[in-house]
């Protein structure tokens, strides 16, 4: 069995920041990739960002710049720094990852989500 904990959603002012946290637990033997998506009302779940086990990171074209996402692989926890949050990233974050189980299956999972409100 395994779990995605996500912290760190809320309501923040324009402009400002957010840091988004996801840790993994259970029958892990490896993660290979974690990451953050998000799910617009009506819409398909988007990448946000990724990020592969040796520090690789990917971004989606609308939050270069403003967002970066890090990873400790010693606590199976990823992060994503938000800054220059804008109205329309308001949404549902969910967090991602692809991991090797304990019993060798290469699975991926989703935590529960975790809200992300921006005030313009």
């Amino acid at each position: 069995q395994v779990q995605l904990v996500e912290s760190g959603g809320g309501l923040v002012q324009a402009g400002g920041s957010l840091r988004l946290s996801c840790s993994a637990s259970g029958s892990i033997l490896s993660i290979n990739v974690m990451g953050w998506y998000r799910q617009p009302p009506g819409k398909q779940r988007e990448l946000v960002a990724t990020i592969t086990r040796d520090g690789s990171p990917n971004y989606a074209d609308s939050v270069k710049g403003r967002f970066t996402i890090s990873r400790d692989n010693a606590k199976n926890t990823v992060y994503l720094q938000m800054n220059s949050l804008k109205p329309e990233d308001t949404v549902v974050y969910y967090c991602y990852a692809r991991l090797v189980t304990s019993y060798g299956g290469v699975l991926s999972y989703w935590g529960q989500g975790t809200q992300v409100t921006v005030s313009s």
